[in-house]
């Protein structure tokens, strides 16, 4: 399978908060549509410095992470950065790759939003089992 991208708005959820108190108007608030590698190989949202400086998404602390080749690094880590594709959206933290580094779609928002990577079109798609919202699995609740 190749490579997989999706357009993804990515919005500052402080700004959001900020808005809905009325603090700020809802036309300030800072959001960008992204191209994202989808890559399930990740765990977190990951963004790069340009991102959160324009969206201006305040360091909230450091956390290292294993990259592909198997080295250690550690990496700022941002909050309240939500994500809208299609008709899915989830709030999440992401940590913030040096300069202009590519942004990375991890499992954990994938998973929150209930899309999947169809592998013949090699695209991010909506889950075809729930086309109208996302539903989550929740294990031993009965």
């Amino acid at each position: 399978m190749g490579l997989v991208y999706a357009e993804v708005e990515i919005i500052n959820a402080g700004d959001i908060e900020m808005a809905r108190r009325n603090l700020m108007d809802e036309d300030d608030v800072k959001r960008m549509t992204v191209t994202m590698l989808v890559d399930s190989g990740a765990y977190n949202l990951c963004i790069n410095e340009e991102i959160q400086e324009q969206l201006q998404l305040p360091i909230v602390e450091r956390r290292k992470a294993r990259l592909a080749d198997g080295s250690i690094k550690e990496y700022d880590v941002v909050d309240n950065v939500k994500l809208r594709f299609k008709n899915r959206s989830t709030t999440c933290m992401a940590m913030v790759l040096p300069g202009d580094s590519e942004p990375l779609l991890g499992a954990i928002p994938l998973e929150d939003m209930d899309v999947i990577i169809h592998p013949q079109r090699q695209e991010l798609i909506v889950n075809p089992d729930h086309p109208y919202f996302a539903q989550m699995t929740l294990k031993g609740i009965r």
